[in-house]
């Protein structure tokens, strides 16, 4: 190619890229401020919409309003959010190509002689227009970029520097706390209960005395029957919202007392739900300075012990950054009858014993989540699974439960997820499931190798995976409510209608049940997506939807408790009333059901 071809080649890139990388940065700027100016994370139409609502409950028009308001407003969030990101990336891209063809252009034009004498006035002016022109380029296209990066990274304020390990079984030793003897849990006074514990039932009350002494499990592990027949973790047995115990009331009221049949102060502060096994219960509590773990007694309510988590090796001097709707004690317990293990919003983890002798304590490297860790504990036999998808790493990890060991750790793709993990089995052989963006996934219990995968899910996920008929289900609010076939690792069947922000999805009989942030309850045929029935509650769920002794379970955030028959038409069956607001997930067992208020620890039972 000629001298003045290439010249003019390289002029033309260089004219080219540049206003395509002007226009770019003017349209991400632009979005930028759009997206201050709107907050998508706040919706004042929307919230205006439900306060209507409130006033006019039966109106069918604005509940359709809200729901295709609100669906407008997840498909244009989630599409600003690409559009930064992919201008980011054209952005750069552009300026890349304009940096190379002006290096070019500069390059070749050093090889011409100037055919004309220039005076100097019209040197210094032709410069200076020149150097206007580039700084004022460079300027846009770093705004641009300094917009692109602002608009995805809208909650950094709440970022931590996250202490990454790659660890492997022969480092642990020397990062993990092992007491072998163990500590004597702090001793509760039996005459005056410090956790204000209520009996609201004094005549014909159990007496905790009269209670035989516990039947220690023989097993090192539990089976998969005992699992059923007591409360190891968040949601119930396996994790997926479905309980074995019968019995339980379809009524219920604080104020009154009705079927309340104890009621305990809990000492901190929680969101952590109700973990059971045999006689006692399990929850922890936590602020940015103390973190607690707590044994009730499920006969009486009486605070059996209480252990301080402190002094961990690599524990945090301050506590991270948290939103107030999450805090410090999100994460639900979980325990196999030998010892309770409990995590906090630090990257402690610990393990007690049953009468709350502490065996050990381990810090897996601050969580960096801007709205605090929240993902609970689940085990299985002698491994404790812990999802840990933060924003600097994402990963399985599995612990030694007797030593608090790395048994293994699988690196996962994907992006930060608040969701829980699940126990199912399929094919014979129990899976640990997890939910993320973008992807909803099975791992070996042994090994933690991925064994299937589907990219399905988008946003902040909340809300854990649902099991049941032999399929996974997930959902989150801004993305979509999705039925995988995990054996063909395909998606069944997927639906946009209805989504839940928190509060995760519950499966059986044949039918699926979800519950929404903006007050919808929703029931599908499990494997086919058809939707058979919808009720509007007009307050939204964060508490999940669990299913009992073929009855459906449901608190909204107003604290108010409705059962339904678990079938393809609507039939409420009872209700309830804590009184106070709801965000945990409650559990039953033995016909008595166990709900976490922001204060107290109910016993619901038969009176």
């Amino acid at each position: 190619m000629e001298h003045d071809s290439k010249l003019k080649l390289s002029f033309n890139i260089a004219l080219v890229s540049g206003i395509f990388c002007l226009t770019v940065a003017l349209l991400l700027l632009l979005n930028f401020m759009q997206m201050s100016m709107n907050k998508p994370l706040e919706s004042k139409a929307l919230t205006s919409l439900v306060k209507r609502l409130s006033q006019e409950p039966n109106s069918d028009e604005l509940k359709q309003e809200i729901r295709n308001f609100d669906l407008l407003a997840r498909k244009a969030y989630f599409n600003a959010q690409w559009q930064v990101k992919t201008g980011g990336y054209l952005l750069l891209f552009g300026s890349i190509v304009l940096a190379f063809s002006l290096r070019v252009l500069i390059s070749l034009r050093a090889k011409i002689d100037e055919p004309l004498e220039k005076t100097d006035n019209e040197l210094i002016s032709r410069m200076m227009t020149q150097r206007w022109v580039v700084v004022t380029g460079i300027c846009l296209i770093v705004f641009g970029l300094a917009a692109s990066y602002a608009s995805v990274d809208h909650l950094r304020k709440y970022s931590v520097n996250e202490a990454v390990t790659k660890n492997k079984p022969a480092d642990d030793q020397d990062k993990i706390e092992i007491i072998r003897v163990g500590q004597p849990a702090a001793k509760v006074d039996s005459s005056v209960n410090p956790a204000n514990s209520t009996n609201t039932n004094p005549v014909g009350a159990v007496n905790s005395e009269k209670v035989p002494p516990q039947v220690r499990v023989k097993s090192a592990f539990p089976d998969s029957k005992e699992i059923r027949a007591n409360v190891p973790s968040f949601r119930g047995p396996f994790g997926n919202g479905v309980f074995y115990s019968k019995g339980t009331p379809v009524e219920w009221d604080a104020a009154s007392g009705k079927n309340v049949i104890w009621k305990t102060q809990v000492p901190q502060k929680g969101y952590n739900s109700p973990v059971i096994w045999d006689k006692k219960l399990f929850l922890s509590g936590a602020d940015n300075n103390l973190r607690e773990v707590y044994c009730f007694d499920i006969v009486s309510g009486k605070l059996l012990w209480k252990q301080a988590v402190d002094k961990i090796r690599g524990s945090p001097a301050l506590a991270p950054k948290v939103t107030e709707d999450t805090g410090y004690a999100a994460s639900s317990l979980t325990t196999d009858g030998n010892h309770v293990f409990a995590m906090f919003a630090t990257g402690d983890i610990i393990c007690f014993d049953m009468d709350g002798a502490r065996v050990w304590g381990r810090n897996l490297g601050v969580p960096d989540n801007h709205y605090g860790h929240a993902s609970s504990l689940i085990m299985w036999k002698d491994k404790i699974f812990i999802q840990y998808d933060t924003n600097k790493s994402r990963k399985l990890m599995a612990l030694k439960a007797t030593t608090g060991e790395t048994a293994w750790e699988t690196l996962r793709k994907g992006k930060i997820s608040w969701a829980s993990p699940i126990l199912a089995e399929i094919s014979g052989k129990y899976q640990v499931i997890l939910s993320t963006d973008p992807m909803v996934a099975g791992y070996d219990i042994e090994t933690g190798k991925e064994l299937w995968s589907v990219d399905c899910m988008m946003g902040e996920v909340g809300p854990s995976p649902g099991f049941g008929n032999g399929l996974v289900f997930a959902a989150n609010e801004y993305a979509r409510l999705v039925a995988i076939d995990p054996v063909k690792k395909a998606k069944v069947w997927e639906s946009d209608e209805y989504m839940p922000e928190v509060a995760s999805p519950v499966a059986a009989n044949g039918l699926l049940f979800i519950t929404t942030s903006y007050g919808v309850l929703a029931c599908y045929d499990a494997k086919t997506g058809e939707k058979y029935w919808v009720k509007e509650d007009g307050t939204g769920f964060y508490s999940s939807p669990v299913i009992v002794d073929n009855k459906l379970y449901t608190f909204n955030t107003a604290g108010k408790m409705k059962v339904f028959e678990v079938g393809k038409s609507e039939k409420i069956l009872g209700q309830g009333d804590a009184g106070e607001k709801i965000t945990t997930t409650p559990c039953f067992k033995d016909g008595r059901m166990y709900l976490r208020t922001p204060k107290f620890i109910y016993c619901i039972g038969k009176k």
